[in-house]
């Protein structure tokens, strides 16, 4: 094809003004078997050619490679757009944002579904299955989701979603069925191919994950295209992931760590991703890890806690015992974040695992990893969550000690369609400099952190003292017979804010009893503990045992939002007959 691009000073513009890109002179590059062009994809597909294994989902028994995953989200892709209308695709063609749910668990079907919403140029918006009707409805409808892809086990909820919607907001919602549309045979790899044309924009949406919503409904977090990738070679460099790694992936699969820690980074890496879905079991992540072949964990303090127990009570004394310790010290790398991680806890494990330590670190839903302890953690003091992660433009707000704030080319880039709200995270959460708020406050010694505690619940001041309550936690836990403690403030006359601990006890021990037989713990027993630990005003001065584990949320989280007024009420506290009162005028407690 030849094209006159000379004209005279009469002439219209000519094609050589007005072009800025060759693929601006040629039809779109599309097609069953292309990709669009990302860095992403090309990565999948280079492992592909490869032969290399990407998904074991042991809830069905089933394994599959690069090649065919990457075959299926294709497969996966073409229903999708077929079932969305020429105004939803028309949008997609334009570059304009469109999101689409995932309702899966994690492992295969949710990995397909996943990589077929950012095939088609669309952001995912990955929920829970456990989700009540009408709170799934409110994440439909608030991301303005056109279609959700489901997996088998959520099919009756998505239907469900579905005909709600319709009824009660007159939209319609396309269900799409993952395992029905899997293909029976697979393309090779060779002819699957990367399209031609500009890479689709970083700066656009790539994925939607819902905060927990403690002060208020939940907001959706928008998280760039560009995130999915570079957010996941990130934290691959720092664990130094390989395509020789596989993960056991036993957490929530639409929250952040869910996704950014254990999921894209292993993908992009080439790596295996092995899934255990639904209720957590200690029994077979022993079981597995006995069986060797993992080589990364990730979980929160909750999991190793629940672990470490199952240990304890069921493995400790068998005769082949030793036999599960040699499979946990054989996985390289077990990681931790979410919330704090107990110094008893960390000592178990660093313990159990012949030195190795779990590696905590900090970040948000909104602004990624900040800080992280490295995969060599030699010269880690205690407690540290690490060195703030390369590239990542961070300060405290009083020099060595204070708010934490950021600047990350990993933010999110606003609220989903909750402009008041991406408007007040902005000016209220941003200092003049353009740093993030976190609303954490953390101390440095050198080139190391510690995370001090949230400044909205974590700070405690009482009787002129500023108290971290994740200290009184940490001493709390030392303790031979507690199990779990939530340090939060309460409101006080006399002392301004009182320090309240919530505890459970340990099963195995006997110390003291948590029914009513034996000796019960009171709070003068726990502060005459506590003395050799902590300052006086540290102490806690009023205590509520409860039995079992503590409430937390569906990311294995305490709410120490919700938990705390709950179980300590103001007013009311005072009078409240399972709040022990710690009283400094006779120096006794009531029960």
């Amino acid at each position: 094809m030849e094209i006159d691009i000379q004209r005279t000073h009469t002439d219209k513009p000519s094609i050589q003004s007005l072009c800025t890109d060759r693929t601006q002179l040629l039809p779109s590059h599309e097609g069953y078997n292309v990709f669009p062009n990302t860095p992403l994809f090309s990565r999948l597909l280079r492992h592909a050619s490869r032969g290399r294994i990407a998904v074991r989902d042991d809830n069905f028994g089933t394994e599959k490679s690069y090649t065919q995953l990457l075959s299926d989200v294709l497969a996966v892709r073409q229903i999708l757009r077929d079932r969305l209308s020429d105004e939803v695709l028309s949008r997609l063609q334009n570059g304009e944002e469109v999101y689409i749910g995932v309702l899966a668990l994690g492992g295969y079907e949710y990995t397909v579904a996943m990589l077929a919403v950012v095939a088609t140029g669309a952001a995912m918006v990955p929920m829970t299955v456990t989700l009540p009707v009408e709170e799934a409805v409110y994440f439909v409808t608030r991301s303005q989701q056109v279609a959700i892809l489901t997996s088998e086990s959520a099919s009756n909820l998505a239907e469900d979603i579905s005909r709600y919607v319709k009824s009660r907001h007159s939209q319609t919602v396309q269900i799409v069925p993952i395992l029905p549309n899997l293909p029976h045979r697979w393309l090779a790899h060779s002819s699957m191919v990367i399209s031609s044309d500009q890479y689709l924009s970083d700066n656009s949406a790539g994925i939607v994950i819902f905060t927990s919503g403690t002060t208020g409904p939940p907001k959706g977090a928008v998280m760039r295209r560009g995130f999915l990738f570079e957010g996941a070679v990130a934290i691959a460099d720092h664990y130094d992931i390989t395509s020789s790694d596989m993960i056991l992936h036993v957490l929530p699969v639409h929250h952040a760590t869910g996704i950014g820690i254990s999921f894209f980074p292993f993908l992009v890496s080439g790596a295996l991703i092995e899934f255990r879905s639904g209720s957590f079991d200690p029994a077979w992540i022993w079981q597995r890890w006995k069986k060797g072949g993992t080589t990364f964990f990730s979980g929160v303090p909750t999991m190793y806690m629940r672990l470490m127990r199952y240990y304890e009570h069921h493995l400790k004394h068998l005769p082949n015992a030793k036999e599960f310790v040699r499979g946990v010290r054989e996985v390289r790398a077990m990681t931790c974040g979410s919330s704090a991680l107990p110094k008893p806890m960390q000592d178990f494990w660093t313990e159990i695992r012949d030195g190795k330590i779990l590696l905590t670190r900090y970040g948000a839903t909104e602004f990624a990893a900040v800080f992280m302890v490295a995969l060599d953690p030699s010269g880690t003091p205690e407690g540290s969550v690490g060195k703030h992660v390369p590239g990542i433009d961070v300060k405290l707000s009083n020099g060595d000690e204070g708010e934490v704030l950021v600047r990350s080319n990993q933010m999110f880039s606003k609220y989903l369609y909750d402009g008041a709200a991406t408007v007040a995270a902005t000016v209220a959460a941003h200092v003049e400099e353009g740093y993030f708020r976190t609303g954490d406050i953390a101390k440095r010694q050198g080139d190391y952190y510690w995370i001090m505690g949230r400044a909205s619940l974590d700070i405690i001041k009482s009787g002129g003292y500023k108290i971290s309550a994740l200290d009184i936690e940490r001493e709390l836990l030392g303790l031979p017979y507690i199990s779990e403690a939530m340090v939060v403030r309460v409101a006080d006359l006399e002392f301004g804010q009182r320090v309240a601990a919530l505890v459970t006890l340990r099963e195995d021990q006997r110390i003291y009893s948590s029914g009513t037989e034996g000796e019960r713990l009171t709070i003068d027993n726990l502060r005459k503990d506590l003395r050799s630990k902590l300052a006086g005003y540290k102490m806690p001065t009023l205590l509520r045992i409860v039995e079992g584990e503590l409430p937390k949320g569906q990311s294995g989280k305490v709410q120490k939002k919700i938990v705390g007024p709950d179980m300590f009420p103001s007013p009311g506290w005072e009078t409240h007959p399972q709040v022990q009162v710690w009283k400094k005028s006779d120096q006794k407690s009531k029960l």
